[in-house]
């Protein structure tokens, strides 16, 4: 048994569910929609140029949920997941984690994303493995911040090998999926590097060493 590792957003599904997610607070009133999602999309060309602070943001994108109820939360995510992010997953995305289960793979999720979306959202793909930026609670209610170490970068890395001690598991084997040059740390790692609709700068690093490009839709 390997492990299979998925990034979730632009390589699970179309679309980024942070991004996602934020539309879905602009429906729900939690914040002014058009300054709201401008700021979204500027931080997110920001990842996508690889110079994203991600705690910046963090920062921003958990200021509406400071105070609210993790219990409330879930039931939106819930609704959201299956209004908005299940038409949004790939195909190929769906069959590929079929086949790796019937292989006997281990199946994980690893994703920059806050963990309020991105453990319902690998339930709701039958993924119970996941690391994600976990949050912090205060008396069963979100205070817009984070805690630990941000699944991001070299990030995931580091809570990757935590996670691997921990379950007793290696890499040896293992496959990681990913769409961005912000994975590259995690890609080098794994023996089968795999790259989904990869952006510019990690097309170039694929081709250049060799690894596979998949293109899912």
């Amino acid at each position: 048994m390997a492990l299979a590792i998925f990034d979730l957003d632009d390589t699970l599904i179309h679309g980024d569910c942070s991004t996602l997610w934020s539309q879905e607070m602009v429906r729900l009133g939690w914040v002014d929609g058009e300054a709201f999602m401008q700021r979204d999309s500027e931080l997110m060309a920001a990842y996508g140029r690889g110079e994203l602070a991600m705690e910046d943001y963090m920062a921003f994108s958990l200021a509406p949920l400071a105070g609210r109820s993790a219990t409330d939360v879930a039931v939106l995510v819930a609704g959201f997941i299956e209004a908005v992010i299940a038409p949004a997953v790939y195909q190929d995305a769906r069959e590929t984690i079929t086949r790796h289960r019937a292989a006997g793979d281990r199946l994980l999720v690893i994703s920059a994303s806050s963990a309020h979306l991105v453990v319902p959202i690998a339930a709701y793909l039958g993924i119970d493995d996941v690391l994600a930026i976990d949050l912090e609670l205060e008396g069963g209610h979100f205070n817009g911040r984070t805690r630990g170490v941000l699944t991001y970068r070299e990030g995931k890395v580091l809570r990757l090998m935590d996670w691997l001690e921990t379950e007793g598991e290696s890499l040896e084997g293992a496959s990681f999926y990913s769409d961005s040059r912000n994975d590259l740390p995690l890609l080098g790692k794994v023996s089968q590097p795999r790259t989904v609709n990869p952006d510019p700068a990690l097309l170039a690093h694929a081709q250049q060493a060799g690894w596979p490009v998949l293109e899912w839709g």
